[in-house]
């Protein structure tokens, strides 16, 4: 008898209703004539592309003129698989330092009408395959959801990492918003020119200026180009320095509010992590990482699709599948509990 051939959505599958093992040998063993050799040779030929999003989520999208754009990246944590051909050391925030990982920079689309976001693309930082950088992919991912996706959006948010000057000009060349913090070491002017540069932590800021924010100018910029900065508490011990080219923005409160919604981004990161096993590939091949990263993202976008539906949490959606086995478990045990 002929085998089934086995496909992406075999695999998509065993990501979403494994509740904690993602690895191909614990996938062997739970499928009756299939082997861990046929899946890391299915893995190892295929070649699934960041493209396989879009084409899933592009549907469910609900467009608006006040869309938000937003970029960050994440690390693919393979600290203890030193084996793995793309992965490198690099920082990873959520670490709060350097680790091995596989760097992966993602775009989401947020609707801040319906509060609802959506991941619609995604780039592998690999620069010894394609030499390109974060803000090389971002640069690429940004001009890929004008020029081919043309959504509807009006502001980019976007952190640190990515405040060049090259990007900031080209999100005002196409007539977009944004809002992004700089680092405290950035060199600015608020004096018109009358003082020398000096860090943004070194700014005096008037009772005034900290409510409605101050005019400045940063280094290397054009000598007439001006943006709208605002010193936003974020805690007890923590300050951002927040910049926008909205030069209508006079509330340090709205901007803080505009900076809000980044956090979706890395709602989705946290999000991806727990449910879809995107870290637990053991394969060393970068192809392999590739397809599972790929897969991983694949299995977001059905949890998303399936929350959004039936109004839940993407976790319920996925916790729903143990609460499944429990009550059937509960109503007919596999292993019946028998005391003398």
């Amino acid at each position: 008898m002929k085998k089934k051939r086995f496909s992406r959505l075999d695999y998509c599958q065993y990501l979403l209703s494994s509740p904690v093992n993602y690895t191909l040998t614990n996938m062997a063993d739970h499928v009756e004539n299939l082997s861990h050799d046929r899946i890391n040779r299915y893995l190892r030929n295929e070649k699934l592309s960041p493209k396989l999003v879009w084409e899933h989520i592009k549907d469910d999208i609900i467009e608006s003129d006040n869309g938000y754009l937003l970029f960050d990246d994440t690390v693919i944590d393979k600290n203890y698989s030193f084996e793995v051909e793309n992965a490198r050391y690099q920082y990873s925030g959520n670490a709060h330092g350097v680790i091995k990982g596989i760097g992966v920079v993602t775009c989401i689309y947020v609707n801040p009408e319906i509060e609802q976001f959506w991941i619609i693309d995604y780039r592998i930082f690999d620069p010894d395959v394609d030499g390109k950088s974060k803000l090389d992919h971002l640069t690429d991912m940004f001009k890929n959801t004008i020029y081919q996706k043309r959504l509807s959006f009006a502001t980019v948010l976007f952190d640190s990492w990515y405040a060049n000057i090259n990007f900031i000009l080209m999100c005002e060349d196409f007539d977009k918003k944004y809002y992004c913090p700089l680092k405290k070491n950035r060199l600015v002017d608020d004096s018109k020119g009358e003082k020398p540069y000096q860090q943004i932590e070194q700014l005096e800021w008037t009772d005034v200026q900290l409510k409605q924010g101050k005019t400045i100018k940063i280094k290397k910029f054009p000598k007439k180009h001006k943006v709208k900065l605002f010193r936003v508490a974020v805690s007890s011990n923590r300050t951002d320095y927040i910049i926008t080219n909205d030069m209508s923005q006079d509330s340090t409160d709205n901007t803080r509010k505009e900076c809000v919604i980044r956090w979706k981004i890395e709602e989705f990161h946290r999000e991806i992590k727990q449910l879809t096993g995107i870290e637990k590939c053991q394969c060393r091949k970068n192809r392999i990482q590739r397809n599972h990263i790929a897969c991983s993202m694949l299995v977001w976008v059905k949890l998303k699709q399936v929350a959004n539906k039936t109004k839940r949490t993407v976790y319920q959606v996925k916790h729903e599948l143990l609460k499944d086995y429990l009550v059937q478990q509960l109503k007919s045990p596999a292993k019946e509990l028998v005391f003398a």
